[in-house]
């Protein structure tokens, strides 16, 4: 059952009013951030064991939304996982293993960008696992999800959902602005030239493991503002937090002993520039 959303996350402007501004984007932002604090709290005090999983077609935004999801808290609470490809040692291992390696203890978030469903979607598509292998990961998939929840672990799965337009709008940008190159890897061409094969790897792994115990949410990213302020007001519905009252904090006054004049040893330092 997922709880209402928290008051501070009040219904913003309808879609077909146009984009967010950014004024706005950002005052919304801010009472959402501010929630994911209270919970934060609750995490750490609570014990509690969290693991989000983000996927999505590529350029659907999913680094920009746990950017905005995560960027206030602390990283030792919420930690983000990007994991690389899979090292040859780690290729003769169970495919979960090194995933698991990752999984939260008490008191911790695991934000995955992008996840053990790399099998379902572009190992499948690009053909890095065997027709056999794909199987048996959706087959399997579902019982290990049922096992890490029913040993305490709560997962939440997003799936971001790009439309085809919009997704070649952002390609073409990354391939022409200088401070987009970086986010353009070597999979972002293929993966836009097989955009059916990806709806069809897209479409099994949901009907595989959309299941009660560990459901997908999906998220319409076309608008990156929306669909940020739409995911973190969600995230927050699912999880039964309560505000945890902090200890009360006395900041201590400078001790004077053994005092010196500490500014002085710091005049012919190696200062940089003060340009700005």
């Amino acid at each position: 059952m997922e709880r209402d959303l928290v008051e501070t996350a009040e219904p913003v402007k309808d879609r077909s009013r146009g984009t967010l501004s950014g004024k706005e984007y950002e005052k919304e932002l801010r009472k959402l951030q501010s929630e994911l604090c209270v919970l934060q709290q609750w995490v750490q005090h609570t014990g509690q064991r969290i693991i989000v999983v983000f996927e999505g077609r590529d350029a659907a935004g999913k680094g920009g939304t746990i950017r905005a999801l995560t960027e206030r808290l602390s990283p030792r609470i919420f930690r983000k996982v990007a994991l690389p490809a899979p090292s040859d040692r780690q290729k003769t291992q169970l495919y979960m293993q090194r995933y698991m390696e990752h999984f939260p203890a008490a008191g911790e978030v695991i934000v995955f960008d992008r996840s053990w469903y790399n099998r379902a979607g572009v190992e499948t598509v690009m053909g890095f696992c065997t027709k056999e292998q794909q199987k048996t990961f959706l087959r399997i998939c579902p019982m290990f999800e049922r096992l890490a929840i029913q040993n305490g672990i709560t997962l939440i799965k997003y799936w971001l959902e790009v439309g085809n337009e919009e997704q070649k709008q952002r390609f073409e940008a990354r391939i022409t602005d200088p401070m987009k190159q970086w986010k353009l890897s070597p999979m972002d061409l293929p993966s836009r030239e097989r955009w059916y094969d990806y709806s069809r790897a897209r479409d099994q792994m949901l009907d595989a493991t959309d299941t009660e115990d560990s459901p997908w949410y999906i998220i319409r990213s076309d608008d990156k503002k929306r669909a940020r302020l739409n995911c973190i007001a969600h995230f927050l519905s699912l999880i039964p937090y309560e505000r945890i009252r902090p200890p009360e904090v006395k900041l201590p006054k400078r001790a004077t002993k053994h005092a010196y004049d500490d500014e002085h040893t710091m005049t012919d330092r190696r200062w940089i520039p003060e340009r700005y």
